[in-house]
């Protein structure tokens, strides 16, 4: 049976047709299954791939390069020699007044200022309207001045004086009444009165002088009872009335000597005296009155303040090793954080026992080399965590001057290298078996091991000399793995 045409060449096509469709899925498949198999890969080769790479020595370049080492720290600024002010007693009365001033409570009538200046002569504050002045002596006012005192804080007085244009007569350490004229001649020109005898002293000064004159008068009388014998052979009864006269003219004449002896002694001490709290000796001066610590009404016992040089001093603290490179006479760079900046000296440099060197030995070059370790040798052993006290005094403060209790950086150069030098970092120091200094250096996958000789360090980059083999600026030293 035959078909028709048509019919036939479609059956064929639909066949071609279905045989492209499956050798595509085949296909799709095949490539499917070998992109997934280039995806797929073991635990081994998993791991293989996720290895790092063999890590190599890390290195850097030798330099060669001028070093300069410092030591820098943060100071505060400061004036120099704060001692506590106190007043060693009561006030005076001045003539004026009806009493001796005993008992009185002492009040503030005029208080200290913080930041004044203090010059010799100056009137720190007044107390119940009484001054109180500021002197120039090392010994502290202990004690009441006046007629018939003596030691070295007379002595103190008399020189002040002198210096106040108050001439006291010959310095003798002794209160005279050369040392009183100037005393009160002193007060007077500051609108005081000096502190006189009180009207209790007055009374007991007329008291002894009564005392004297009436055993001057009772000398007199006994002496003028003499009993007369008579005759050439007195009678016992004569001779015993004579003997009773010369033990009465003893006796009257013991009074009157007693009663000198005290008006005198009293008299030693009487006249204008200088009380001990109107006056204050400070060692130097003039000084600046820094703190405060009382005001007009409170009762002046105690620390009234502190006083200080006029002279400025930054306090910084810097740790052991840096302060073993220190020495006096170094000097520092100073600048606040506003860019002010001052030059100063280091004064101090406390060692570990807390008090205060001041050697002044120069500082060399070579002092502050550190041994092979990367320590100085004078740190060896030391505490390098511990911080060290250093003084550094500003003779020229000049923007510092008002910049009392700011923070600044101190900068204090301690050495410097001749001239441009090798250098490399300090962590590529290592020390052999042998104590010898070398560093590894390294050309490629070889690392070779070059002895030197340590110098100046700063920073942590250290001056370095080969001491064996070759190193030359631009080849790499190992400082790490």
């Amino acid at each position: 049976m035959s078909r028709p045409e048509g019919e036939g060449t479609s059956r064929i096509g639909s066949g071609r047709r279905r045989l492209g469709v499956v050798v595509g899925a085949v296909v799709l498949v095949g490539a499917g299954g070998w992109f997934a198999g280039t995806q797929v890969q073991s635990p081994a080769d998993a791991a293989a791939a996720h290895t790092a790479p063999k890590a190599g020595p890390v290195t850097v370049a030798v330099v060669r390069q001028s070093l300069t080492a410092s030591v820098v720290a943060t100071g505060s600024v400061e004036f120099a020699s704060p001692r506590p002010l106190s007043l060693a007693g009561p006030v005076g009365t001045g003539t004026s007044a009806s009493t001796d001033g005993d008992g009185t409570e002492q009040r503030v009538t005029k208080a200290p200022v913080a930041g004044t200046k203090i010059k010799e002569g100056d009137v720190l504050m007044t107390v119940n309207g009484r001054p109180v002045f500021a002197l120039g002596g090392s010994v502290p006012m202990y004690r009441a001045l006046g007629p018939g005192s003596s030691g070295d804080d007379v002595t103190q007085l008399q020189k002040a004086l002198r210096r106040l244009g108050f001439d006291p007569g010959s310095i003798s350490g002794t209160y005279g009444q050369g040392t009183a004229g100037a005393v009160a001649a002193w007060y007077k020109s500051k609108g005081y009165d000096a502190q006189e005898p009180s009207p209790s002293d007055q009374q007991q000064l007329g008291s002894l002088e009564q005392a004297v004159s009436a055993a001057q008068e009772a000398l007199l009388t006994t002496n003028s009872a003499s009993p007369s014998t008579g005759s050439a052979s007195p009678s016992p009864q004569s001779s015993t009335d004579q003997q009773v006269h010369e033990i009465q003219v003893k006796s009257a004449q013991k009074a009157l000597d007693l009663a000198n002896d005290a008006l005198s002694g009293f008299k030693a001490s009487y006249g204008t005296k200088v009380p001990a709290g109107e006056v204050v000796f400070l060692p130097k001066l003039p000084a600046r009155l820094d703190k405060v610590s009382v005001k007009t009404g409170d009762a002046p016992s105690g620390q009234i303040g502190t006083v200080t040089s006029s002279d400025v001093v930054v306090q910084a603290a810097v740790p052991g090793t840096d302060a073993q490179l220190l020495r006096h006479g170094m000097t520092a760079q100073l600048t606040t954080a506003d860019g002010k900046s001052a030059t100063g000296t280091v004064d101090v440099v406390a060692d570990g026992s807390g008090s205060g060197s001041d050697s002044s030995s120069g500082a060399d070059s070579s002092a502050t080399a550190p041994s092979a370790t990367g320590e100085t040798d004078s740190a060896a052993g030391s505490d390098s965590t511990a911080a060290v006290q250093v003084r550094i005094t500003v003779p020229e403060p000049g923007p510092l001057a008002g910049e009392a209790g700011a923070a600044v950086k101190v900068t204090i150069k301690v050495g410097a290298s001749d001239g441009k030098v090798l250098t490399v970092p300090m962590a590529a120091i290592h020390t052999s078996s042998d104590g010898l200094a070398r560093v590894q250096v390294a050309h490629g996958d070889t690392v070779t091991d070059v002895h030197v000789t340590v110098g100046l360090s700063a920073a942590g980059i250290v001056e370095v000399e080969p001491a064996g083999g070759t190193l030359t600026a631009g080849e790499r030293v190992v400082v790490g793995e």
